[in-house]
Protein backbone atom coordinates (compact mmCIF):
# COMPACT_ATOMS: atom_id res chain seq x y z
CA UNK A 1 0.00 0.00 0.00
CA UNK A 2 1.77 3.44 -0.99
CA UNK A 3 0.09 7.21 -0.04
CA UNK A 4 0.26 10.27 -2.42
CA UNK A 5 4.12 10.70 -2.28
CA UNK A 6 3.71 13.80 -5.15
CA UNK A 7 1.56 15.89 -6.40
CA UNK A 8 1.50 14.87 -9.57
CA UNK A 9 -0.32 11.72 -8.61
CA UNK A 10 -3.90 11.45 -9.00
CA UNK A 11 -5.25 9.16 -5.81
CA UNK A 12 -4.01 9.46 -2.51
CA UNK A 13 -4.07 5.99 -1.93
CA UNK A 14 -2.69 2.69 -3.79
CA UNK A 15 -4.21 -0.80 -2.88
CA UNK A 16 -3.88 -4.11 -4.64
CA UNK A 17 -6.58 -6.47 -4.49
CA UNK A 18 -7.16 -10.46 -5.86
CA UNK A 19 -9.81 -11.56 -7.38
CA UNK A 20 -9.37 -14.94 -6.74
CA UNK A 21 -11.83 -18.50 -7.21
CA UNK A 22 -12.71 -21.06 -9.42
CA UNK A 23 -12.77 -20.01 -13.52
CA UNK A 24 -15.92 -19.05 -14.98
CA UNK A 25 -17.93 -17.35 -11.98
CA UNK A 26 -17.70 -13.94 -13.85
CA UNK A 27 -15.01 -11.87 -12.48
CA UNK A 28 -14.08 -10.98 -16.07
CA UNK A 29 -17.55 -9.37 -16.12
CA UNK A 30 -17.05 -7.56 -12.89
CA UNK A 31 -13.70 -5.79 -14.24
CA UNK A 32 -15.44 -5.09 -17.67
CA UNK A 33 -18.02 -3.14 -15.24
CA UNK A 34 -15.92 -0.42 -14.11
CA UNK A 35 -16.56 2.15 -16.73
CA UNK A 36 -13.66 4.30 -15.37
CA UNK A 37 -11.75 1.58 -15.25
CA UNK A 38 -7.78 0.71 -17.68
CA UNK A 39 -6.73 -2.23 -18.47
CA UNK A 40 -2.87 -2.15 -18.32
CA UNK A 41 0.27 -4.77 -17.41
CA UNK A 42 2.72 -2.14 -16.02
CA UNK A 43 5.31 -5.01 -15.17
CA UNK A 44 5.46 -7.34 -18.38
CA UNK A 45 2.97 -9.84 -16.41
CA UNK A 46 1.52 -12.20 -19.16
CA UNK A 47 -1.62 -11.73 -21.07
CA UNK A 48 -3.87 -14.19 -19.43
CA UNK A 49 -3.46 -12.21 -16.09
CA UNK A 50 -6.07 -9.66 -16.46
CA UNK A 51 -5.07 -6.63 -14.29
CA UNK A 52 -7.90 -3.36 -14.02
CA UNK A 53 -7.24 -0.17 -12.08
CA UNK A 54 -9.81 2.29 -11.14
CA UNK A 55 -10.33 5.00 -8.18
CA UNK A 56 -12.86 5.43 -5.77
CA UNK A 57 -13.62 8.28 -3.53
CA UNK A 58 -13.86 7.13 -0.05
CA UNK A 59 -14.45 9.39 2.88
CA UNK A 60 -13.18 12.68 0.52
CA UNK A 61 -9.91 10.60 -0.53
CA UNK A 62 -8.89 9.10 -3.91
CA UNK A 63 -8.26 5.52 -3.78
CA UNK A 64 -7.07 3.65 -6.07
CA UNK A 65 -7.49 0.27 -6.70
CA UNK A 66 -5.77 -2.24 -8.97
CA UNK A 67 -7.67 -5.51 -9.28
CA UNK A 68 -5.76 -8.79 -10.25
CA UNK A 69 -7.60 -11.62 -12.26
CA UNK A 70 -5.43 -14.61 -12.11
CA UNK A 71 -8.43 -17.09 -12.77
CA UNK A 72 -8.06 -20.21 -14.89
CA UNK A 73 -4.41 -20.46 -14.30
CA UNK A 74 -3.66 -24.00 -12.69
CA UNK A 75 -2.88 -24.20 -8.96
CA UNK A 76 -4.32 -21.14 -6.93
CA UNK A 77 -1.12 -21.49 -4.30
CA UNK A 78 1.25 -21.20 -7.43
CA UNK A 79 -0.58 -17.54 -8.61
CA UNK A 80 -1.20 -16.41 -5.50
CA UNK A 81 2.57 -17.28 -4.50
CA UNK A 82 3.60 -14.84 -7.65
CA UNK A 83 0.90 -12.15 -7.11
CA UNK A 84 0.08 -11.53 -3.40
CA UNK A 85 3.10 -9.92 -3.34
CA UNK A 86 2.11 -6.16 -1.69
CA UNK A 87 -1.77 -7.32 -2.58
CA UNK A 88 -3.94 -5.85 0.56
CA UNK A 89 -7.45 -7.82 -0.29
CA UNK A 90 -8.94 -10.73 -1.59
CA UNK A 91 -12.03 -10.72 -3.07
CA UNK A 92 -13.74 -13.69 -3.49
CA UNK A 93 -16.25 -14.40 -6.12
CA UNK A 94 -18.88 -17.40 -6.77
CA UNK A 95 -21.96 -17.73 -9.34
CA UNK A 96 -25.17 -17.95 -7.57
CA UNK A 97 -26.33 -19.78 -10.30
CA UNK A 98 -23.61 -22.74 -9.88
CA UNK A 99 -23.72 -24.59 -6.77
CA UNK A 100 -20.04 -25.50 -7.12
CA UNK A 101 -18.25 -22.44 -7.24
CA UNK A 102 -20.12 -21.65 -4.01
CA UNK A 103 -18.79 -25.34 -2.39
CA UNK A 104 -15.36 -24.65 -3.59
CA UNK A 105 -15.03 -21.37 -1.94
CA UNK A 106 -13.60 -23.39 1.26
CA UNK A 107 -10.71 -25.05 -0.70
CA UNK A 108 -9.64 -21.40 -1.15
CA UNK A 109 -9.86 -20.04 2.17
CA UNK A 110 -7.44 -22.90 3.23
CA UNK A 111 -5.05 -22.17 0.65
CA UNK A 112 -5.34 -18.20 1.59
CA UNK A 113 -4.85 -18.54 4.81
CA UNK A 114 -1.88 -20.75 4.23
CA UNK A 115 -0.31 -18.73 1.78
CA UNK A 116 -1.58 -15.30 3.03
CA UNK A 117 -2.76 -15.47 6.17
CA UNK A 118 -4.73 -12.24 7.52
CA UNK A 119 -5.34 -10.91 4.19
CA UNK A 120 -8.90 -8.83 4.61
CA UNK A 121 -11.51 -11.01 2.58
CA UNK A 122 -14.84 -10.35 1.20
CA UNK A 123 -17.33 -12.78 0.03
CA UNK A 124 -19.42 -11.77 -3.23
CA UNK A 125 -21.95 -14.01 -5.19
CA UNK A 126 -22.18 -12.39 -8.75
CA UNK A 127 -24.71 -12.71 -11.42
CA UNK A 128 -27.56 -11.61 -9.03
CA UNK A 129 -29.35 -10.56 -12.55
CA UNK A 130 -29.51 -14.42 -12.90
CA UNK A 131 -31.45 -15.43 -9.61
CA UNK A 132 -34.23 -16.85 -11.47
CA UNK A 133 -31.38 -19.78 -11.80
CA UNK A 134 -30.34 -19.13 -8.68
CA UNK A 135 -28.95 -22.05 -6.67
CA UNK A 136 -27.09 -21.00 -3.68
CA UNK A 137 -29.79 -19.09 -1.26
CA UNK A 138 -28.97 -15.40 -0.45
CA UNK A 139 -29.58 -16.78 3.58
CA UNK A 140 -26.75 -19.15 3.15
CA UNK A 141 -24.28 -17.29 1.62
CA UNK A 142 -25.09 -14.68 4.12
CA UNK A 143 -24.79 -17.36 7.14
CA UNK A 144 -21.69 -18.60 5.76
CA UNK A 145 -19.69 -15.03 5.55
CA UNK A 146 -20.59 -14.74 9.37
CA UNK A 147 -19.36 -17.57 10.15
CA UNK A 148 -15.94 -16.52 8.17
CA UNK A 149 -16.18 -13.45 9.65
CA UNK A 150 -16.33 -11.59 6.76
CA UNK A 151 -18.68 -8.73 4.72
CA UNK A 152 -21.12 -10.19 1.82
CA UNK A 153 -22.15 -8.81 -1.24
CA UNK A 154 -24.32 -9.89 -4.09
CA UNK A 155 -23.31 -7.99 -7.45
CA UNK A 156 -24.76 -8.02 -11.03
CA UNK A 157 -22.56 -6.27 -13.29
CA UNK A 158 -25.27 -6.38 -16.00
CA UNK A 159 -27.10 -3.70 -14.02
CA UNK A 160 -23.44 -2.22 -12.62
CA UNK A 161 -25.19 -3.18 -8.75
CA UNK A 162 -22.62 -3.54 -5.94
CA UNK A 163 -20.19 -3.53 -7.61
CA UNK A 164 -18.28 0.23 -6.14
CA UNK A 165 -19.79 -0.86 -2.92
CA UNK A 166 -18.12 -3.96 -2.55
CA UNK A 167 -14.75 -2.38 -3.65
CA UNK A 168 -15.26 0.02 -1.16
CA UNK A 169 -16.12 -1.78 1.78
CA UNK A 170 -12.80 -3.55 1.06
CA UNK A 171 -10.76 -0.38 0.71
CA UNK A 172 -12.40 1.03 3.80
CA UNK A 173 -11.38 -2.52 5.81
CA UNK A 174 -7.92 -2.12 4.90
CA UNK A 175 -6.99 1.10 5.31
CA UNK A 176 -8.77 0.74 8.57
CA UNK A 177 -6.32 -2.30 8.88
CA UNK A 178 -3.43 -0.46 8.80
CA UNK A 179 -4.60 2.62 10.29
CA UNK A 180 -4.06 4.72 7.50
CA UNK A 181 -7.45 6.32 8.62
CA UNK A 182 -5.58 8.45 11.01
CA UNK A 183 -3.87 10.55 8.02
CA UNK A 184 -7.36 11.74 7.21
CA UNK A 185 -8.53 12.39 10.72
CA UNK A 186 -8.57 15.99 12.13
CA UNK A 187 -5.01 16.90 14.01
CA UNK A 188 -5.54 17.58 17.81
CA UNK A 189 -2.08 19.23 17.76
CA UNK A 190 -2.06 22.73 17.06
CA UNK A 191 0.05 24.54 14.51
CA UNK A 192 2.30 27.67 15.18
CA UNK A 193 -0.22 30.13 13.28
CA UNK A 194 -2.62 28.74 15.79
CA UNK A 195 -0.59 29.33 18.83
CA UNK A 196 0.30 32.70 17.81
CA UNK A 197 -3.38 33.48 17.40
CA UNK A 198 -4.42 32.45 20.20
CA UNK A 199 -1.43 33.88 22.66
CA UNK A 200 -2.81 37.50 21.07
CA UNK A 201 -6.42 36.83 20.92
CA UNK A 202 -6.16 35.50 24.68
CA UNK A 203 -4.59 39.06 25.70
CA UNK A 204 -6.34 41.22 23.42
CA UNK A 205 -10.21 42.20 23.04
CA UNK A 206 -11.30 41.26 19.62
CA UNK A 207 -12.91 45.03 19.51
CA UNK A 208 -9.52 46.12 19.72
CA UNK A 209 -7.83 43.78 16.93
CA UNK A 210 -8.53 46.53 14.61
CA UNK A 211 -6.47 48.85 15.96
CA UNK A 212 -3.29 46.41 16.38
CA UNK A 213 -0.10 47.54 14.08
CA UNK A 214 -0.78 44.69 11.61
CA UNK A 215 -1.65 44.13 8.15
CA UNK A 216 -5.59 43.88 7.33
CA UNK A 217 -5.33 40.31 6.50
CA UNK A 218 -3.44 39.19 9.62
CA UNK A 219 -6.07 41.27 11.64
CA UNK A 220 -9.14 39.65 10.02
CA UNK A 221 -7.50 36.49 10.64
CA UNK A 222 -7.18 36.92 13.91
CA UNK A 223 -11.15 38.04 14.60
CA UNK A 224 -11.86 35.32 12.31
CA UNK A 225 -9.79 32.92 14.42
CA UNK A 226 -11.14 34.05 17.65
CA UNK A 227 -14.91 33.91 16.87
CA UNK A 228 -14.33 30.08 15.33
CA UNK A 229 -12.62 29.00 18.61
CA UNK A 230 -15.05 30.31 20.95
CA UNK A 231 -12.44 33.36 22.25
CA UNK A 232 -14.60 35.97 21.49
CA UNK A 233 -16.18 36.49 24.87
CA UNK A 234 -14.20 39.24 25.50
CA UNK A 235 -16.35 41.14 22.40
CA UNK A 236 -19.13 42.12 24.27
CA UNK A 237 -17.13 43.58 27.50
CA UNK A 238 -13.77 44.62 26.52
CA UNK A 239 -10.43 44.72 28.96
CA UNK A 240 -12.86 46.97 31.14
CA UNK A 241 -14.51 44.36 32.21
CA UNK A 242 -11.81 42.05 32.98
CA UNK A 243 -10.12 45.14 34.75
CA UNK A 244 -12.78 45.67 36.55
CA UNK A 245 -13.80 42.36 37.93
CA UNK A 246 -10.13 41.63 38.76
CA UNK A 247 -10.49 44.95 40.91
CA UNK A 248 -13.56 44.32 42.92
CA UNK A 249 -12.07 40.26 43.60
CA UNK A 250 -9.33 42.33 44.88
CA UNK A 251 -11.31 45.00 47.02
CA UNK A 252 -12.99 41.91 48.31
CA UNK A 253 -10.09 39.80 49.61
CA UNK A 254 -8.68 42.93 51.32
CA UNK A 255 -11.90 43.76 53.33
CA UNK A 256 -12.34 40.33 54.13
CA UNK A 257 -8.36 39.96 55.15
CA UNK A 258 -9.43 43.17 57.47
CA UNK A 259 -12.35 41.58 58.92
CA UNK A 260 -10.45 38.80 60.04
CA UNK A 261 -6.83 40.56 61.74
CA UNK A 262 -7.45 41.15 65.10
CA UNK A 263 -8.24 44.78 66.59
CA UNK A 264 -4.92 46.14 67.98
CA UNK A 265 -4.62 47.22 71.88
CA UNK A 266 -2.95 51.10 72.68
CA UNK A 267 1.17 50.30 73.83
CA UNK A 268 1.20 50.59 77.46
CA UNK A 269 4.25 52.54 77.74
CA UNK A 270 2.52 55.41 76.26
CA UNK A 271 1.13 58.27 77.97
CA UNK A 272 -1.68 60.63 76.94
CA UNK A 273 -0.93 64.26 77.59
CA UNK A 274 -3.12 66.34 78.93
CA UNK A 275 -4.78 69.92 77.87
CA UNK A 276 -4.15 72.75 79.86
CA UNK A 277 -6.12 75.80 79.33
CA UNK A 278 -5.00 79.24 80.89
Amino acid sequence: MSTLGSPVRAYDFLLKFLLVVDSDVGKGEILASLQDGAAESPYGHPVSIDCKTTTILLDGRRVKLQLWDASGQGRFCTIFRSYSRGAQGVILVYDIANRWSFDGINRWIKEIDEHAPGVPKILVGNRLHLAFKRQVPTEQAQAYAERLGVTFFEVSPLCNFNITESFTELARIVLLRHGMDRLWRPSKVLSLQDLCCRAVVSCTPVHLVDKLPLPIALRSHLKSFSMANGLNARMMHGRSYSLAASAAHKRKSLRKAKALRPPQSPPKNRTRNSCKVS
